[in-house]
């Protein structure tokens, strides 16, 4: 598990509550759910409200960044998927995308790839159906694609070096 209490990160206080009891519910369902005697063919729910947690912290991430609007923040229009996909069309990713002015931010594509492929990953692809394609994960893939999660806002908390008063 992860080394550090999620309460200990330096980011903690910057979430808002409902994403830090999403990130708590995630953890909790990790400690429980190997206990229990059922199994199961998929085990994403452990991964969902960590999932909703990272969305809810790019939102506001971009947000204190600027590369958002609080019209946007507390719309239902922006998408994370769409803003932050590298693959977006030149036209649109230069109207409605982040990954750019991340790339610009951060000087460098590490930091937008590691956001993007945790979100492709640990959300996108984790919570949609497609024919033919197998996206169920057992638990432990479920505990890497959490991790995955954290270290993604441990980086961004980092590398982005906002200047934020955290109460």
């Amino acid at each position: 598990m992860l080394s550090m209490k999620l309460t200990d990160r330096p980011w903690w206080r910057y979430l808002e509550e409902d994403m830090q009891e999403l990130l708590n519910q995630s953890v909790k369902l990790l400690a429980h759910v190997p206990e229990w005697k059922d199994r199961y063919h998929d085990y994403a729910f452990i991964v969902f409200p960590a999932a909703k947690a990272y969305e809810g912290f790019l939102k506001k991430l971009f947000l204190d960044m600027g590369f958002i609007s609080s019209e946007e923040y507390m719309g239902k229009r922006f998408r994370i998927g769409r803003a932050l996909n590298p693959s977006l069309e030149k036209e649109l990713r230069e109207r409605e995308g982040i990954y750019d002015k991340l790339v610009n931010y951060c000087k460098g594509r590490e930091l937008p790839d590691k956001l993007w492929d945790t979100w492709k990953l640990s959300r996108n692809l984790l919570f949609h159906w497609f024919p033919g394609e197998r996206n169920a994960i057992d638990l432990a893939e479920a505990k890497e694609r959490f991790e995955r999660i954290v270290e993604a806002i441990d980086s961004a908390f980092e590398g982005c070096k906002l200047e934020l008063d955290i109460k």
